[in-house]
């Protein structure tokens, strides 16, 4: 989902009224990042608090290359690193996910052995349908043990998108949050739906009623799902002690568009580039009672502005729990807390990293990119383009040898589409430059990269035989194992 795609945001058809007034209720947060533009390096940050290239969720198969979880990957969320579930249950927590986990899939890797008490969703996204033979269609987990595969057990129409996914993730999370109070017992629910991803899909009563076609159905479902989930909050007396954030994990991909992409507002490209369009996300926050209504983190100058990321929201929730982050690593995300509920400007820099490279910096108003050649002009030279009708001459349009020697600057204030660099011979570009600088030498000064998880992939280890598969006569014969390097060709 863009930063574009709801009513909050500008998205002008006005289709999200219940994300409207969840903003309206909240905190709407304008200048709000992913931790990668992708999804599985993104969720890794959110649930550890720490960069991907911390927690091991890149490969070094190829320069600055966005890398995920396939079917055939061999790696996933290390055993050494601290889950927000894992901690939160030293306050008597129970957690679940529903939807998309997208850590690996692999035993060793499932959600209820990095914190979760419940999962009901899959470890892929829902890609196929495939033949079962040389990929097995992706499993749908109950907690250990899978209960069927999508496109079969649990269908998506690719030819008309309907799929009644999103009416299952809600139930399960108004079943949850029921079961929750009554015991009264505190928790915590990650609601990872996927419907916005390629292929997009949308239950039946929802096809056809948007403006915006199929993917304007989806985000019209989600937006509907969000407003039930809240007043069920409201219903069951809990929203004043229910702490609620919505976001994106990174921004719409305008190579599926117009069809299956969204709308990443004034912000150039889109998901699988570290431009604004990739990694700026729609992000609200609401809590009755205890955040002001109507509150916005604004970025226009001179307006005091926070900036805030995915990484950001592990710390808060452990404070809200009474408990700190572990003292023994590096965490990259900040509590945001007193911003959000006493409007403090907490001053920090916002890193763009694609792979193990630190593509852009972010400090206050400007944008330092340090190398852009594997954002755009080099998959656009294959036949990629991730920026289709946006590309910018001298931005996303270049040879590898003109990049980058001196970094590209741009002041978001004045141009947050990226359209016009700063000159080089400039005083405020020297200004800017000299004090990005010094962030970005702290900043490496602690960067101690982790195990890349992302290099090796194996068909031998695909979803054909999950736990349960003999009860649902579902096991698949996988192939003889065949390690080799992952491909990720952009």
């Amino acid at each position: 989902m863009g930063w574009g795609d709801l009513g909050a945001f500008g998205e002008p058809s006005k289709e999200t009224p219940h994300l409207d007034q969840m903003a309206a209720e909240g905190m709407l947060f304008l200048d709000f990042y992913t931790a990668n533009p992708l999804c599985s390096p993104s969720r890794a940050a959110l649930l550890t608090g720490r960069l991907p290239v911390r927690n091991g969720f890149y490969t070094t198969n190829a320069h600055a290359r966005n890398a995920y979880t396939p079917q055939d990957i061999v790696g996933g969320i290390p055993d050494s690193e601290l889950l927000l579930p894992e901690l939160l249950k030293k306050a008597g927590y129970v957690n679940k996910i529903i939807g998309k986990w997208h850590l690996g899939h692999r035993p060793q890797f499932h959600p209820l052995k990095h914190g979760f008490d419940e999962w009901f969703g899959s470890p892929n996204c829902h890609f196929g349908p495939f033949d079962n033979r040389a990929l097995p269609n992706i499993p749908v987990y109950r907690d250990w043990e899978m209960v069927g595969r999508y496109y079969e057990d649990f269908k998506i129409d690719l030819k008309t998108g309907e799929a009644n996914l999103t009416q299952i993730y809600l139930q399960e999370a108004l079943d949850f949050i029921s079961k929750q109070q009554a015991s009264q017992q505190p928790f915590f629910l990650y609601w990872a739906i996927d419907a916005t991803h390629a292929p997009v899909y949308a239950s039946k009563q929802f096809l056809g009623t948007s403006q915006r076609g199929l993917y304007g159905d989806a985000v019209r479902e989600i937006d509907d799902s969000v407003g039930k989930i809240l007043r069920h909050l409201q219903k069951l007396g809990i929203s004043e002690n229910t702490f609620v954030f919505f976001t994106s994990d990174n921004g719409a991909a305008l190579i599926s568009a117009p069809k299956q992409g969204g709308s990443n507002g004034p912000f150039l490209c889109g998901k699988q580039t570290t431009f604004e369009g990739g990694m700026r996300e729609p992000a609200i926050a609401w809590w009755p009672g205890h955040i002001p209504a109507g509150g916005v983190s604004i970025c226009l100058q001179p307006s005091p502005h926070q900036l805030g990321g995915w990484m950001d929201l592990s710390s808060p929730s452990l404070s809200l729990a009474g408990l700190r982050p572990p003292g023994d690593r590096q965490i990259d995300g900040i509590d945001l807390l007193p911003a959000i509920l006493q409007g403090k400007l907490i001053d920090r820099p916002i890193f763009y990293y694609r792979g193990n490279e630190m593509m852009a910096v972010r400090v206050g108003l400007y944008k330092a990119h340090y190398w852009t050649w594997s954002n755009s002009w080099e998959e656009y030279s294959k036949g990629i383009d991730f920026c289709p009708g946006q590309n910018v001459s001298g931005v996303t349009t270049h040879t590898q040898e003109e990049h980058t020697n001196l970094p590209l600057l741009f002041h978001l204030g004045r141009d947050p589409g990226e359209k016009y660099p700063l000159s080089f011979a400039s005083d405020e570009y020297q200004r800017a430059i000299e004090r990005i600088s010094a962030v970005v030498q702290q900043h490496k000064a602690t960067m101690v990269p982790g195990e890349p998880q992302l290099n090796v992939c194996d068909k031998a280890v695909m979803n054909w035989s999950p736990p349960g598969c003999e009860k649902l006569g579902k096991c698949l014969k996988p192939p003889k194992s065949d390690p080799k390097k992952c491909f990720w060709p952009h």
